[in-house]
């Protein structure tokens, strides 16, 4: 992804979360409905979060130290873990709670054209800001499912804008649902259905997040097709005549660690496997430019080495090649 594609939908959508969140709270404040008091908060949670995700991208541009070597463009990982936080205890456990006041002691709803004129007017910002994310991670799927793209996914911004803003439509049509059954009904409990909908909604938005991004925050390989074209660039079959192992490691998302033993001639000199190194590295780096951290270790190749277990990966128990 694109940092320009991720910081224009975090842009528009912290844009469309600042005018609903304003909104709603107007609304809350004339109607008394806890469905716009929880959809408040849960526009201002969204801002907040992505003033988050925006802090992450900028800190994580910053150059390595002696203390980071590597650089921090895990940061991005760690800003949009705390996202996930936010949005599971200030959106998702709000919302329930106030759900539930409601059901349990329910009261009329007042001036009720205010929260549905606002809800229609947060549908519309809302649609905008979840279009320029679609037609940003139109770009960067290349061709997966939208599940896939989530998973896969290393850059963690359009992705969460993406769940944050199917959330809030998904949430802006519970609220009207609780709402119009409110004013046609006169029984304000369908209110406080509608709240707690969005708080569960809230809650499983949240954990798929959080498992997410912990698994970008241990450290995710690259994408198998991507270790297919390292391996096809290191080896020329003359100086490195294979890989014997590898390992790839996301440093951030336009960041790849790559450490490898790679077999060289038995009877080459250092000088030869030097430069037989020199050139494996540029190789790489035509293929994969984002693999910027590259680490090759010579050795004759022995398919005894191979089964004694150099692999960590074959030990039992391990994960199999390729696991995610």
């Amino acid at each position: 992804m694109s940092t320009e594609g991720g910081t224009k939908a975090l842009v528009a959508a912290l844009s469309a979360n600042l005018g609903i969140a304003a909104g709603k709270f107007v609304a809350f404040a004339f109607s008394g409905s806890s469905s716009m008091l929880a959809e408040g908060v849960h526009s201002l949670a969204d801002s907040g979060n992505q003033v988050l995700l925006l802090v992450g991208g900028k800190r994580s541009q910053r150059r390595a130290t002696p203390e980071h070597p590597f650089g921090y463009g895990r940061e991005r990982y760690v800003y949009a873990f705390l996202v996930s936080i936010v949005l599971f205890s200030v959106g998702g456990m709000f919302a329930v709670y106030e759900g539930y006041e409601k059901i349990v002691h329910p009261h009329e709803l007042e001036n009720w054209y205010w929260p549905v004129g606002v809800l229609v007017f947060a549908i519309l910002l809302e649609a905008w800001s979840f279009f320029t994310a679609f037609r940003e991670a139109v770009k960067d799927k290349v061709g997966h499912g939208w599940p896939a793209y989530i998973r896969r996914a290393k850059a963690p911004e359009l992705p969460v804008v993406l769940l944050e803003d199917t959330g809030a439509l998904i949430g802006l049509v519970l609220a009207l649902f609780g709402v119009g059954l409110t004013v046609i009904t006169g029984d304000a409990v369908w209110d406080g259905i509608g709240t707690v909908s969005i708080g569960v909604l809230l809650i499983a938005i949240a954990l798929v997040l959080a498992v997410e991004t912990k698994s970008l925050l241990i450290g995710e390989s690259a994408h198998q097709e991507v270790v297919a074209e390292i391996r096809d660039a290191l080896v020329d079959h003359d100086n490195v005549t294979r890989v014997i192992h590898m390992r790839t490691m996301h440093l951030g998302p336009e960041e790849l660690l790559v450490a490898a033993k790679i077999a060289v001639n038995a009877e080459d000199t250092a000088a030869q496997v030097a430069e037989a190194i020199d050139a494996a590295e540029v190789r790489v780096r035509r293929a994969v430019p984002i693999a910027r951290v590259i680490y090759l270790e010579p050795d004759i190749y022995s398919a005894e080495k191979e089964a004694a277990g150099e692999d960590p990966f074959a030990t039992p128990g391990g994960p199999p090649p390729g696991a995610h």
